[in-house]
Parts: structure tokens; C-alpha cells; sequence
């Protein structure tokens, strides 16, 4: 049967899930992402002309283009139902311009959330094409076209080939060198501390050196402990001088935001921000449970923490029906309103119904685990505060005074689906004071202050979001941007900036201040905001940025001096030409190549031996090399005549029970060995 309606989307998931709602009377396509943008080759801006963007047909997908006309002039009405945000809304003015749909049509179709009510619903009420969020949208798009376009030519000619700037991603880069610089400017500064276990009959309790005759003492030196320690007679009775008993609450997070999923997922499950985003569309657009196809949580580009009342009233009856009422907050009861469709929810789960042990065999491992992960936040939005009962107990002996802290958990509250590893109970014995308490032990020692710590995802996401810096949605994009034009690297899963970036950075600072400044590129972002809520004009915004920007740019193309990155010696000669080895920087950071380039091409990985003989071959040496994704891993220096690879170190002996080669595993706790092939461990001890 022929169809009426024709529905455009973006993905194929999206569009194979929507299509088992809509009736026969409905054809559901994918547009698989954008057809019309800027052209590659060229800037694609004309700046004389009021910054008047040229959009052309992607290479490539000219038969996408040729059959979805096809497919519309046969449809009494086409419907653009790509995602509900900007960059969807552009998607859906772009394909109304390739299809010559009436751009006063009420052809937009939105839905949060991919459920047959939802999706349905929206079908009810489809709205014109919102222009403000396309002009948004373009705003942001020629902003970063103008910036990049314009500086990483410049960089090509002065600095070496390849390299690029982008407007949050020149920013981003100077967070991570300024807290690098900080590390390297960081002096430790001594201090002391004199950690003391007391005993009250078998029970024994921590405690922590407070201060003299009541006021609380820093201990700088050796001599101050050692003052303090004359004062002490450990073999004598200290005294319980004060209890102090309070209730504690504490009060859930909000749903999930972009930025707080991103940084959730990477400290909870070690997920990298484009792992989280990926694994987070997947659940968005459909997955097939027990012969239904359905969207299990809420789009996943959001800035809010809003919640619809229908979802509100959901996680109200679960919770009352699965844990019982006391457990349900008191702040997130409503009354029975239904809300409109509304497109800035936060992520939660579509059906809270659904929980994740119950759909587990319907997932992937990473699909459950993220799916978990929201459902629990979600969950537990909509509990009631964790109570603790917290006791502070003073314990002094001649004026030097001791405190222990203890707290238990009087109540759960939403820590029953959204447990930390914090949120543990730490006893006390019973105590009353002026009880007598003795010494078990009392061990002072010596600490330095550590400087700032380099930043993961997790911290670095956080900081662009609290700064006001791109959006959610760019987080994962413009770090991966960072890593593959080796501006940055990874160390332990922290960004440390590379020479090469530490040089890009340095000419952005001296001539494309503007750029670099995270207060200028945070009030940048406010302007597009502006322009979405029809409150700017997108060319103003444009011009007042460009006026800077182009002086800027002359400058810099006058006075920026060429930078020769030299390359160093390697200490070896090239074994196809005899010519000196070099160490090049390049896409994926250093490596040799012959100095006779391009004569000769030769070039190898620059590896490092281990001191362990491959456990397959017993011939070659254990080499520690590189992925692409600046990951190291382990493999044989014959390779490719010996295939033996490992992301674990080999540590040269074999297992005592199967006599497999064993490995060096490092987790949370610290490194433990472990056999490739059974269950046997051993401690790694210091």
C-alpha cells in the first residue's frame, strides 16, 4: 500500500524504531546526518556580504538527496522530525531547502523521548521550523568556520602542516597548559600529622591530632611534633572532654544533565566522554526488548534538570511501590497535570518501569551499564533526603587535644538505588564524657602539599561547563580534537600538554588573545544563546566579533615569526639509506624517521623495551607501544612474525598454577600480578 506521509530523520535506528509506531499510512527515512554545509575546500563566508553562508550538497550524498525528492514528491506531506535542538532544527531547514518544502509549513515534528505516546503526541502537533534556533545554529557554525579558517592556515605556514585552532578548542587547550604550568611553578610545603587509635575496653576508634589548649594547631616541622609529643604520656589515661551528636541530611543530585552524565559515567564507569555520548544515543534511539523496539531514556543533549509532571508522577508510584512511601521526597510530589511536549527535559529514562536487571539481557554490557546509571540518578532524584547521625568526640590529654569523627546512616533514603563509596558507616564506641580512653597508638607523620592534579575528562568537563564554555554537546568532540592533533596527550587518564601544543598555545596568547580567553569564549556563547531566543541578530553578533578578530588576524599575518620545530637526533643511522635518524612530532606524537626525507622514507615507531622476553616466541623482547588512541599496549619486537600483544604488562615469570605467563594489573586499589590465563593474584607489595 502506497504510502501519505513521508518522515525524515536522522538516523536509520531512529527511523526503524519510529516507523513500528507511525501507522501504513506513514514512510519513515533517515537522512543519516547533515546533506547541505559549508564547503570543505574553501571558507565558504562571504564577509563583505553580511557574513552570507554558501551551503552546498555534501560530497557523497547526492543519491541520498535524489531519492528522498523522490520520495517526497510522491507524499502528500513531509514531516522533519530529526532532533530536538539545534542542531536537529538546522538539519530540518536544510532538508526543507533541498526539498523545496513551504519553509510556513507546520512540518517540524519534535519528540523528547522515542515511546509510541510520545512520538505519537508529536505527530498531533507539528510547528513551523523554528528560525531562531537555525540562526542560532549558523551563527555557531560560521563563528567556528571564520576562526579556524583563518588561523590554521596561518599556523600551517608559520608553525608546521596540519595543525588547526578552533574557538573552544584553543580555549580548552590553554585550561589544560595553565594547570600545567601551575604544576611545574608548585613548591611542597612540609606539614605533619599525628593520627592516634584510642581503645575504650576492646573497642578501639581513630582519631586525629586537633590542636593545643583549644585551638586548633597546623603542625609545620619536626619540632613542633615533637613539642607536642613531650607533652603526651602514653601511658596514662586521655579523658572524652566533649561529645557533640547531630543529624546530618543530605539531599540528592538532579537528573542528569550532558555535563553531568559525561562526568559521571567517566568517574563511575571509566567511560570516555564520546564512549558515554554514543553508547547514550544508542539507548535514545531504540533498542529491541523482547520483540518491541523502544527509546529507553530521554534525548541526551540537554542543559536542564527539569522534569515533566507525568514523569515526576511515575517515579512517584514506583518508588512508593517498590521501596514504600517513606522513601518517596517530599519535594517531588505534584498533582496529576499532564505537561506539554517539551524538548529541554533532563535525561532519565523513558519507562521507569523498565528497570535495568529487568531489559539486562536485551543490552550490551556498556548499554546496561549506562542505562543503569541514568535510571538510578533518575531514581533517586525522586527519593527522599539520606539522614546520618554524625558524632564529634574531643579527647585531650594535658591540653593536647584529639578528634574523632564517626557518622552512621540513620536512613537511606535515595542512597538505596545511588550508593558512593563515601557513603559508608564510620562507628564510634559508645562514649560519654569524661570517659577514660587509652592510647593503642600514635604514629606522627610526615606529609608534603601536592600541586594541582592534571585533569581527567571528568574534571576537565566540569570546568568548561562552570566557565560557561562550549556546550555538553561539543565536550567530546573538541577533546578528541585536542588528542588527535597531539596537543595534548594522556598520562594515567589525565591530559599533559605536548610541546607541540605548548606552542600553538603560546602564539595564540600573544596574537589571538580574544580566542584563548575563556571569559571572552564563555561571553561568546551567551551571545549565540541570545540569538536563539530571538534577543540578537546573528550578523550583529558576527560583526562585533569580526571587527576584533580581523585586526587580529593582520597583525598576527605581519609579525608572527616562523618556529622551526627541530628534530632530534635519534642516535642511530637510517638502515635503507645510512642517513641519520631523527625524531619527528606527528599525527599520533613522536617517531623516527630517516633525515634524508623525501629521498627516503623510511621511518619506524619509536618503542621501549621492557625487559621481559615474549611469553609465545621465548625470541623476542616485550616492547611497550601505542594505539592510535594513545593507549599503550604490549607486544613482541618480531611482530609480525610473532602476533602476541597484551594491554597488560608482562612481568617475565610464569604462573605457579597453570604456568601461563602472568601480567601486571592495575586497578583502584593499586597494582596486584595476576595470571593471564586462571584466577591466581598475588600482592604487589609497596
Amino acid at each position: 500500500m502506497a504510502y501519505k506521509y513521508l518522515v525524515i530523520v536522522e538516523s536509520p535506528t531512529k527511523a526503524k524504531t519510529i516507523d513500528k509506531y507511525l501507522g501504513r499510512n506513514y514512510k519513515v527515512v533517515a537522512s543519516k546526518g547533515h546533506l547541505r554545509d559549508l564547503p570543505k575546500s574553501r571558507m565558504g563566508i562571504d564577509l563583505e556580504n553580511n557574513f552570507e553562508p554558501h551551503y552546498i550538497s555534501i560530497r557523497g550524498r547526492g543519491e541520498t538527496i535524489k531519492e528522498l525528492r523522490k520520495l517526497a514528491n510522491k507524499a502528500e506531506k513531509v514531516y522533519l522530525a530529526s532532533d530536538p535542538d539545534r542542531e536537529g532544527e538546522a538539519i530540518a531547514w536544510h532538508l526543507s531547502y533541498l526539498l523545496k518544502l513551504d519553509p510556513q509549513e507546520a512540518n517540524r515534528v519534535v519528540f523528547n523521548e522515542i515511546t509510541k505516546d510520545s512520538v505519537k503526541e508529536a505527530f498531533k502537533h507539528p510547528r513551523q521550523i523554528n528560525q531562531d534556533l537555525v540562526d542560532s545554529q549558523q551563527a555557531r557554525r560560521i563563528l567556528d568556520r571564520i576562526v579556524g579558517y583563518s588561523i590554521s592556515p596561518l599556523l600551517w605556514k608559520k608553525i608546521k602542516r596540519g595543525l588547526s585552532a578552533g574557538r573552544v578548542q584553543s580555549t580548552t587547550l590553554k585550561i589544560i597548559i595553565d594547570r600545567e604550568k601551575k604544576i611545574r611553578d608548585f613548591k611542597p610545603e612540609e606539614y605533619w600529622k599525628i593520627p592516634a587509635s584510642f581503645k575504650k575496653g576492646r573497642s578501639k576508634f581513630e582519631a586525629e591530632f586537633y590542636g593545643i589548649e583549644g585551638k586548633k594547631t597546623d603542625l609545620k616541622t619536626k619540632d613542633q611534633v615533637d613539642q607536642v609529643m613531650k607533652r603526651l604520656d602514653l601511658k596514662n589515661d586521655f579523658h572524652i572532654k566533649k561529645i557533640e551528636e547531630k543529624e546530618r541530611v543530605r539531599k540528592p543530585n538532579a537528573p542528569f544533565t550532558t555535563s553531568t552524565l559525561q562526568q559521571d559515567a567517566a568517574n563511575r564507569l571509566n567511560f570516555r566522554t564520546g564512549k558515554t555520548m554514543m553508547v547514550a544515543q544508542q539507548l535514545y534511539e531504540g533498542i529491541s526488548i523482547r520483540r518491541n523496539t523502544f527509546g529507553l531514556i530521554t534525548y541526551m543533549r540537554t542543559d536542564s534538570t527539569r522534569i515533566s509532571p507525568t514523569a515526576k508522577n511515575m517515579a512517584a508510584d514506583f518508588i512508593s511501590e517498590n521501596y514504600g512511601k517513606e522513601y518517596l521526597g517530599a519535594g517531588h510530589k505534584v498533582s496529576n497535570q499532564t505537561g506539554a511536549q517539551d524538548a529541554h527535559e533532563a535525561i532519565r529514562p523513558s519507562n521507569v518501569s523498565l528497570t535495568p536487571e529487568s531489559i539486562k539481557d536485551s543490552l550490551t554490557k556498556d548499554q546496561f551499564r549506562l542505562y543503569a546509571l541514568i535510571w538510578a540518578r533518575f531514581v533517586a532524584s525522586q527519593m527522599s533526603n539520606a539522614i546520618y547521625d554524625t558524632i564529634k568526640a574531643d579527647i585531650i590529654q594535658n591540653e593536647v587535644q584529639f578528634r574523632a569523627n564517626g557518622s552512621r546512616i540513620k536512613f537511606e533514603g535515595f542512597l538505596k538505588v545511588y550508593p558512593s563509596k563515601s557513603d559508608k558507616d564510620n562507628y564510634l564506641p559508645t562514649l560519654k564524657e569524661g570517659d577514660a580512653v587509652k592510647v593503642d597508638k600514635i604514629d606522627p607523620s610526615q606529609h608534603f602539599t601536592q600541586p594541582p592534579a592534571r585533569y581527567n575528562e571528568a574534571s576537565l568537563v566540569k570546568t568548561l561547563e562552570e566557565l560557561g564554555i562550549g556546550r555538553p554537546s561539543t565536550y567530546a568532540p573538541t577533546l578528541e580534537t585536542l588528542r588527535k592533533r597531539y596537543y595534548v596527550k594522556m598520562e594515567a587518564k589525565r591530559f599533559m600538554p605536548t610541546e607541540l601544543g605548548e606552542i600553538v598555545n603560546q602564539m595564540m596568547e600573544m596574537y589571538f588573545p580574544d580566542i584563548v580567553d575563556s571569559e571572552f569564549t564563555a561571553g561568546m556563547e551567551n551571545n549565540l544563546d541570545q540569538i536563539e531566543e530571538n534577543k540578537e541578530e546573528w550578523q550583529k553578533v558576527l560583526n562585533d566579533f569580526y571587527q576584533v578578530f580581523a585586526k587580529d588576524l593582520n597583525k598576527a599575518e605581519e609579525e608572527m615569526e616562523e618556529i622551526e620545530i627541530k628534530d632530534e637526533p635519534a642516535g642511530f643511522d637510517c638502515p635503507e639509506c645510512g642517513s641519520p635518524m631523527v625524531i619527528k612530532i606527528g599525527r599520533y606524537g613522536k617517531f623516527y624517521a630517516c633525515s634524508n626525507f623525501p629521498d627516503c622514507r623510511h621511518t619506524e615507531a619509536i618503542v621501549k623495551e621492557i625487559g621481559v622476553k615474549c611469553p609465545t616466541c621465548k625470541e623476542g623482547e616485550i616492547i611497550e607501544r601505542k594505539s592510535k588512541k594513545n593507549r599503550i599496549f604490549y607486544g613482541c619486537s618480531r611482530y609480525p612474525e610473532c602476533e602476541f600483544v597484551s594491554w597488560d604488562k608482562p612481568i617475565g615469570r610464569n604462573c605457579p598454577k597453570c604456568d601461563e605467563y602472568l601480567i601486571e594489573k592495575k586497578s583502584r586499589k593499586g597494582k596486584q600480578v595476576q595470571c593471564s590465563s586462571c584466577d591466581y593474584s598475588e600482592a604487589i607489595e609497596g
